[in-house]
């Protein structure tokens, strides 16, 4: 018979147990926070109080950065507090909380990935009827279903997660709570409806993934009809950072959740959550504002930097 145990904390994996490498991770991490929090203030800033920037398009990215914000707050500050403290530990409720806004975050971003997509083939695609589409009201309402579809989604997963019986002990080799490393712990036959579950949201994100390419194949054929080479380079310049982060995103979270899980922590796994949990809030503010005239314009009157120059 396993051997069960009640777990009322778990242990996650460390970057290392010298204290000088303890220090890097925390200032490296910090580095990383600050960029990640100062780019997306930004962003929700610029959108709004520059009317100019009152559009469905902005609407949705700066919602886009309100995740992000979210997404590495719930994973970076935990671990750098314990490097900073040489401790490990995350309380029960605490890596509950985790896996929630995990997976709340990471869906969201996603759909509301999808739902950019398709505000963008409705603007090139149906340019005349774009207003009555994408009207105030339509997109509030966008955002709303897929938040609380959201919220419902995550809180099922994060129960069936954690009505699982834990027999391998309460070491989680990553350094946040993800629910394959966690899975490893689980007594034998007691997570199957967790990995059904799993391969649900895969199969829904595959699906969301198939709806963007056919939307920008789509895209693609009404932006190659446009006459002008100035037109063409201006709406692929929008259509491109959104590809990006997408590509980005899917890439590293697919990967992390699909692959077999290794029996013991490899960097491989670090890399990667680091990749997919990290890297996306950190990146996507640079990604969409580096080429984005709106944006640049916007945070040059906000900040009055000349980084955000005129080229």
């Amino acid at each position: 018979m396993s051997n069960q145990t009640t777990v009322t904390e778990f242990l996650l994996l460390g970057f290392s147990d010298v204290r000088e490498l303890q220090i890097l991770h925390f200032i490296v991490f910090l580095v990383l926070y600050l960029a990640a929090l100062t780019g997306n203030l930004l962003i929700i800033t610029a959108t709004a109080l520059d009317h100019h920037l009152h559009t469905p398009m902005y609407f949705f990215l700066m919602s886009l950065s309100i995740l992000d914000l979210g997404s590495i707050s719930v994973t970076i500050p935990k671990s750098m507090a314990n490097s900073l403290m040489n401790t490990r530990s995350i309380s029960y409720s605490g890596c509950v909380a985790q896996v929630f806004f995990l997976i709340f975050f990471a869906e969201a971003d996603f759909v509301l990935l999808t739902i950019m997509a398709y505000d963008r083939y409705i603007a090139i695609y149906k340019p005349l009827h774009y207003e009555t589409i994408m009207n105030r009201r339509a997109c509030v309402q966008m955002a709303a279903i897929a938040w609380i579809s959201v919220i419902l989604y995550s809180s099922l997963h994060t129960g069936n997660t954690f009505s699982i019986t834990f027999c391998g002990g309460n070491m989680v080799d990553q350094f946040f709570c993800e629910i394959p490393q966690l899975l490893k712990l689980a007594c034998s036959n007691s997570y199957f409806n967790e990995v059904g579950i799993i391969e649900f949201s895969v199969c829904l994100t595959l699906s969301c993934f198939v709806f963007i390419i056919v939307t920008y194949v789509q895209i693609l054929t009404t932006v190659l009809r446009i006459p002008s080479e100035q037109g063409r380079h201006k709406t692929f310049s929008t259509c491109l950072p959104h590809l990006i982060v997408i590509s980005m995103f899917l890439s590293t979270g697919v990967f992390a959740y699909v692959k077999p899980i290794s029996s013991s922590p490899s960097a491989l796994d670090l890399v990667v959550a680091v990749l997919y949990s990290v890297l996306p809030p950190v990146m996507n503010p640079i990604i969409y504002s580096i080429k984005n005239k709106e944006i640049k314009a916007s945070l040059r009157k906000l900040t009055g930097w000349r980084l955000f120059n005129k080229n």
